[in-house]
């Protein structure tokens, strides 16, 4: 079991003073999964009252508008997360038995479809497809996560949250939004479900107890084949303490952790800044 302390300051610097802006924030872990939040929190400034409800797929979110000029918008979610992961359980599923599950559920239906940033190219076609020849569906969707680990180098500035999968293995770069689009579009290539996952990460389980460390919002994916399963294929790790759940989705398009609109002729500047602290 570890208690993780999450600090999530994001929001806009607009270019000049808008008028009003609408928007929804993915910010606050729900409980559930291996996870118990404790307490969680987000001041939004300027102040706003808000609406709190639970997505189509299960993600908390705070719907919120702002009608009084604002040059700035900034958020500030605060949560108090206990983890405690059981050990994955293999199922034993066969491809038949998987599709026969896959269809049999909307749940699982709906994770088998592409998305404009999951399609992937041949050749990630190809991979998948080579992996579930030889290896039953639970293994077959481990090796793919590997492969792809093993092919597309973690890097940041070369792509952008627009980024499709198709984009990001041509470059066999990018951050873990792109890496996760990868896997998914080769799982569902083959017939696996699999679902896009955002949270975050403590990025160095080597620190003390109460030190705070700069981490970032994290993504990883769940499979299904008889059971879901989460892995992180940026890391090649299986889902554990460190991880913390935020929300789930089709791809990063359905958990972006804020997204809005605003009036005004000016442009706006995105900024982010995670804080994790391991408490236990």
């Amino acid at each position: 079991m570890s208690r993780v302390r999450v600090r999530h300051v994001t929001g806009y610097h607009y270019g000049g003073q808008v008028t009003q802006s609408y928007n929804e924030a993915r910010m606050l872990p729900p409980s559930g999964d291996g996870q118990f939040v404790l307490a969680s929190n987000l001041e939004i400034s300027p102040i706003s009252s808000t609406h709190g409800y639970v997505d189509y797929w299960g993600t908390r979110v705070n719907s919120f508008e702002i009608l009084t000029p604002h040059e700035q918008l900034s958020l500030t979610a605060t949560s108090l997360i206990e983890v405690m992961r059981s050990p994955h359980e293999e199922t034993g599923t066969t491809w038949a038995e998987l599709e026969t599950a896959a269809r049999g559920a909307v749940g699982t239906v709906e994770q088998l479809q592409q998305t404009g940033l999951t399609e992937p190219p041949e050749e990630v076609r190809e991979l998948a497809r080579a992996a579930a020849a030889d290896l039953d569906p639970c293994a077959a969707a481990l090796e793919v996560c590997r492969e792809v680990h093993r092919r597309v180098t973690y890097m940041a500035g070369v792509t952008s949250v627009q980024s499709t999968a198709q984009e990001a293995w041509a470059e066999a770069r990018g951050v873990c939004q792109d890496i996760a689009h990868i896997a998914l579009g080769a799982l569902r290539s083959i017939g696996i479900p699999a679902r896009y996952v955002s949270g975050y990460i403590h990025p160095d389980p080597s620190f003390p107890l109460g030190t705070a460390v700069t981490g970032e919002s994290h993504a990883w994916i769940e499979w299904f084949c008889g059971a879901w399963r989460g892995y992180d294929p940026t890391n090649d790790l299986e889902i554990g303490e460190r991880h913390v759940l935020v929300g789930r989705g089709r791809d990063y398009a359905d958990v972006a952790p804020l997204r809005g609109i605003y009036a005004g002729p000016f442009g706006s500047r995105l900024f982010v800044e995670v804080e994790i602290t391991r408490e236990a």
